[in-house]
């Protein structure tokens, strides 16, 4: 599924479900991604036939998320059920640019979560932070 390798200590190809606004769905190819060195955040990158486009949050949100509705700002997170009754997690993004409505399989999810923890549990996430690496960042925005 991936066109570009996503650098992630823990990854996981998923095809997620997009509705448009007038309700018709869409499938995107998606790549969640965890990586040691930012701990407390979870990707998500669109693989769209320009360029893969890259979204970041807490992965807290998205293990919260996984229970009950979680979310203020730009990514709300909530479970739900298809229409066919399956467990799903629905994952609203905004921006300037529109609102976003995905559906993601809470079994895909969960699995994923449950191998970032065991890379890195939760409450143990700061030994791992490379304040390093977050600095050069900053300095060269």
């Amino acid at each position: 599924m991936s066109q570009q390798p996503v650098v992630a200590d823990v990854a996981l190809d998923v095809t997620l479900e997009c509705l448009d606004d007038s309700g018709r769905s869409h499938r995107i190819d998606t790549v969640l991604g965890y990586t040691r060195p930012d701990p407390y955040a979870v990707t998500m990158t669109f693989l769209t036939a320009d360029e893969p486009l890259t979204w970041t949050f807490a992965r807290e949100l998205l293990m919260q998320g996984v229970e009950a509705s979680a979310g203020e700002g730009d990514v709300h997170i909530s479970p739900s059920s298809n229409d066919a009754g399956r467990p799903i997690i629905l994952i609203m993004l905004s921006s300037p640019d529109g609102h976003l409505l995905l559906e993601a399989p809470t079994d895909e999810v969960t699995d994923f979560l449950d191998r970032t923890l065991a890379l890195v549990p939760s409450g143990t996430e700061s030994p791992h932070l490379d304040l390093d690496d977050l600095i050069s960042q900053i300095l060269s925005v």
